[in-house]
């Protein structure tokens, strides 16, 4: 008989008269594709629909905007007063209801910090007159609303709400968190009126309400009202969970479920609190939902760092929250609730928190996933079917472009043979596994190896693929996932004995003497000093350019940012490495010639790929692909990308 692993995660609940599944909700993303007047295209679609799929109980879309005029704060936002995209709308809402999950609308306005409505040449408007830190800090100036302001955008909200709500949505969320215009009126930093929305707390409060009420009053007693507030502004000046409190007890009873987060754009370093980064804790704001929760008897959500359904279940059972909300936990891997609720822990992918997703909707537009090559294809892979005619498949390497090659072609139906030229699969990125922020990396790479295990895939350790292997096996398509090898460059000294590669640092930290210097300042070089500093290491960088290289990844290297200066780390930039010796490194720097004392010195100045043991598979096989970084260095979000749709290709007529 089947018992449920997670009972209180997985028990209903009902909000307003709306009954929901189960506890867990997909967190507010916003809309990536759309077509002209912003009205969500078919990929869009796809996107919250494969959420609902999954298991979730409720599936919010993003940042929908209550007025398109003054309101805009990032592009691509569905525009609610905009009732041409009716048709869309009811499309999208029924794609995520018939899988059984609500489909629910975050109402949003920019306020002060509406940066697109301003570069559209519209007056914005905040609480006061002034230069807001408009988004991710960049200022713009806005006007104070005035009464004709407030009151069309209370209405706005309320027409919003009921839009939403004719076009098939089971609830909404009103944005009052995280800088937006809700959260301005709230927060003592952003409104300092002296009128009647502002002055007192009870005024700051008023504006808020107003909207609320104004939405009850559009949408009835029936339908749930969630709200997204910050329990705590987080950084230094801004309000603390004391504050937090005072404004959920002000809202408690007005909405049916009190959605907690944390931080606010107004400190642009507050992002990676609000989205934690992989150098927090698991669960890191659920503190401020819990706290919360103490005082208000209206349920309350909280969201941030979520991904593990034995800590899900836990912040339930306990009583810290009502619901939980995950986003990059469900881009990650949708099948999450549904894997939990099977019993099914082992095979859910957890987030690793590298801000791939973040960063590639800000520099590409549209949202991926480093671990999860779905994301953002998920219309070319609904309908996915076995491939028409079956091969015998070699992938040379099991890295991690080998290991989700081999994965998704036997998933096709293809009979795969996986060699790996040492005694483990897992590639280069094995070296992480003993750092504590990238232990969910591990964990993805143990899944990994799990999935293979329980495949028939056949797989071949201490096997190197040569040409004649290849010969010997006959096999229909070669797959070169070969990987990369470290780049040494002709520096005086480099090969001394004191000179070690950054993944011999990771496999062996006792090697690293207490000063330890880094040449390099990619990912690579700037994550093993912090954890070289993380064990007591006196770490210095030296990198020649300006300016750390993140690549693509801005985010990471935000993040990284913090916590080299946390951590005290030696960011020399600007700085080029001349010569080695045993007792440190010489360099160029912009003052003139240094010296830098090492007792260990790591080269991390990038990787070399493997291109010729590629080149020489080439002509093997009829069929022949290149994955990962083999042809050229690439990002985890690469390899698992063209791993992915190689395989996806095999047997296609």
């Amino acid at each position: 008989m089947y018992e449920c692993k997670y009972p209180h995660l997985f028990e209903p609940i009902v909000l307003a008269r709306q009954f929901f599944r189960n506890r867990l909700f997909a967190a507010p993303t916003g809309m990536q594709h759309t077509h002209y007047g912003n009205h969500p295209i078919n990929e869009t679609i796809c996107y919250y629909e494969r959420k609902a799929i999954g298991g979730a109980a409720s599936v919010c879309i993003g940042d929908a905007m209550v007025d398109s005029e003054i309101a805009l704060a990032n592009g691509n936002h569905i525009l609610m007063d905009d009732t041409t995209g009716r048709s869309h709308l009811n499309k999208l809402s029924e794609a995520i209801n018939r899988h059984g999950a609500v489909a629910s609308m975050e109402l949003s306005h920019g306020g002060n910090a509406a940066r697109i409505s301003y570069a559209q040449g519209h007056k914005i408007y905040g609480p006061v007159e002034g230069e807001a830190a408009g988004s991710f800090g960049k200022p713009i100036h806005a006007y104070a609303m005035d009464d004709e302001i407030i009151e069309r955008t209370i209405r706005k909200h309320a027409e919003a709400a009921a839009f939403a709500k004719a076009c098939g949505f089971g609830m909404v969320t009103l944005h009052g968190g995280h800088g937006w215009l809700l959260h301005q009126f709230m927060s003592p930093l952003t409104n300092t009126r002296t009128d009647e929305w502002g002055g007192t707390f009870e005024k700051r409060m008023r504006f808020p309400l107003a909207v609320i009420k104004a939405v009850r009053e559009a949408v009835g007693p029936g339908f749930p009202i969630e709200i997204r507030l910050s329990g705590s502004e987080v950084f230094e000046g801004g309000y603390d969970v004391e504050y937090g409190i005072r404004i959920a007890k002000a809202l408690d009873g007005k909405v049916d479920l009190l959605h907690i987060s944390a931080g606010s754009h107004e400190d642009p370093r507050v992002f990676t609190v609000t989205h934690p980064n992989m150098f927090l804790e698991d669960g890191v704001n659920v503190k401020y939902a819990a706290e919360i929760k103490k005082h208000v008897s209206t349920p309350v959500a909280t969201v941030g760092a979520l991904a593990d359904p034995e800590m899900l279940e836990e912040i339930i059972a306990s009583g810290k929250a009502d619901v939980v909300e995950l986003a990059r936990g469900l881009i990650c891997d949708p099948d999450l609730p549904r894997k939990a609720r099977e019993g099914r822990t082992d095979d859910i992918v957890k987030c690793m928190r590298c801000f791939t997703c973040f960063s590639s909707l800000m520099k590409r537009g549209q949202i991926c996933c480093a671990l999860n090559p779905e994301i953002c294809n998920e219309s070319e892979s609904k309908f996915e079917r076995p491939a028409p005619e079956k091969k015998t498949v070699l992938v040379a390497g099991g890295g991690i472009g080998g290991m989700q090659a081999a994965i998704t072609a036997s998933q096709r139906g293809h009979k795969v043979i996986l060699c790996e030229k040492s005694d483990r699969l897992g590639g280069v990125l094995l070296c992480e596994e003993k750092v504590p922020f990238k232990k969910h990396l591990g964990e993805y790479i143990d899944h990994q190896v799990r999935m293979i295990a329980s495949s028939p895939v056949e797989v071949r350790l201490n096997t190197e693929v040569t040409p004649q292997l290849a010969k010997q096996l006959e096999p229909d398509v070669i797959v070169a996932a070969l990987g990369s090898r470290p780049s040494i460059p002709p520096i005086p000294g480099i090969d001394g004995d004191n000179v070690s590669t950054a993944e011999d640092i990771y496999y062996h930290p006792e090697k690293a003497g207490q000063k330890t210097v880094i040449l390099g300042g990619g990912l690579v070089g700037c994550e093993l000093a912090i954890f070289m500093a993380g064990l007591g290491r006196d770490v210095t960088i030296i990198e020649m350019t300006g300016a750390i290289n993140c690549g693509m990844n801005l985010l990471q290297g935000q993040s990284i940012m913090l916590e080299l200066n946390r951590l005290h780390i030696d960011l020399r930039l600007n700085t080029k490495v001349t010569s080695v010796a045993g007792q440190g490194v010489s360099a160029e720097s912009p003052d003139g010639e240094v010296f830098f004392p090492a007792d260990t010195v790591v080269c991390a100045l990038g990787m070399k790929a493997e291109t010729e043991s590629a080149a020489a598979l080439a002509l093997c096989a009829p069929e022949y692909h290149i994955v990962g970084d083999c042809a050229a260095p690439a990002t985890i979000y690469q390899a698992t990308q063209t791993a992915y749709f190689a395989a996806l290709d095999i047997g296609k007529k």
